[in-house]
């Protein structure tokens, strides 16, 4: 008696028929992106190491070896120098004029900018007018009539003169900033509040000032350094060693017979310090607060 074999379907692993997978496309590479950046990258590079690897030589090896030389001599006697010229008041001088200028800014132009969102007035707008004005006024071209004022209010000599007309260069762009992140809050949040019986102050407080926290930071850090990069007013309108902030007290380091290049350099390195702090821990709140207001 013959048996027949019954043959049955095959049946589908657990995992399901296999998929072919689609193949990815293979993109070209972008040559001439990569070249540029290439080039982009030297150019930035190579002067960071030309200061970082000069400020570690002694003066006779700057003068012999080459500017893109490997260092034979490894010294920081430059550094010290450089505290003992008198870094550490710079360096004061310098963080106080930054942070006032932090705050008289960001006091002054949120207000402001607050006032020019809500505002319907044509006063209002003219004031934004002139705010944007500000943007293409040098300090060069009215260095003389602040210097006139300064020394009329007997501030002549102080970190005060450096800090006041830095800030108000610097509102410009701070309002112009903060007004168009103040723009994408929607209307209904402040009919929200208003309806809750929440006045102008309540609402500045509890709906403005959260809200325009990352284009604050940028303003921040933008004003911060303008002014620990000033070197305009503080040669203008100071003159005692005591008054000089960092951009100044490199100047130290020439006389008229030379320049200490090794010295100088080495101020440079750490006058860069407080700035690569800066940018390494708000870098986030800088780039956000760039793009705020312009989404739409």
């Amino acid at each position: 008696m013959s048996t027949s074999v019954i043959s049955r379907p095959e049946t589908a692993t657990a995992t399901g028929p296999e998929r072919r997978r689609p193949r990815r496309r293979r993109r070209n590479p972008n040559v001439p992106g990569g070249i540029a950046a290439i080039v982009w990258f030297l150019i930035v590079a190579i002067p960071l190491y030309f200061i970082v690897v000069t400020s570690v030589r002694t003066q006779e090896a700057y003068v012999s070896d080459g500017p893109l030389d490997l260092p034979t001599t490894f010294t920081l006697k430059n550094y010290t120098n450089v505290i003992d010229l008198g870094f550490g008041t710079f360096l004061l001088n310098s963080v106080i004029v930054a942070l006032a200028t932090v705050v008289v800014v960001i006091v002054l132009a949120l207000p402001a900018a607050y006032a020019i969102t809500r505002g319907r007035s044509r006063v209002v707008q003219y004031a934004f007018t002139l705010f944007l004005m500000g943007l293409a006024i040098p300090a060069q071209a009215v260095i003389i009539p602040i210097y006139l004022l300064i020394t009329r209010m007997n501030l002549y000599d102080s970190l005060t003169a450096i800090v006041l007309p830095t800030a108000a260069f610097t509102m410009p762009m701070a309002v112009l900033v903060l007004t168009s992140a103040l723009r994408d809050v929607p209307n209904e949040l402040y009919e929200a509040m208003t309806v809750d019986g929440a006045g102008t102050a309540m609402i500045f407080r509890r709906l403005v000032v959260p809200l325009s926290r990352p284009a604050l930071a940028s303003i921040g850090i933008f004003a911060g350094l303008n002014a620990w990069n000033g070197i305009l007013f503080p040669l203008v309108l100071t003159q005692s060693p005591d008054q000089r902030v960092l951009p100044l007290g490199l100047w130290n380091f020439q006389s008229q017979y030379g320049t200490d290049v090794p010295g100088l350099l080495a101020a440079v390195v750490l006058s860069a310090l407080p700035v690569l702090a800066l940018y390494l821990f708000g870098r986030r709140q800088l780039l956000s607060g760039l793009s705020a207001g312009f989404g739409k």
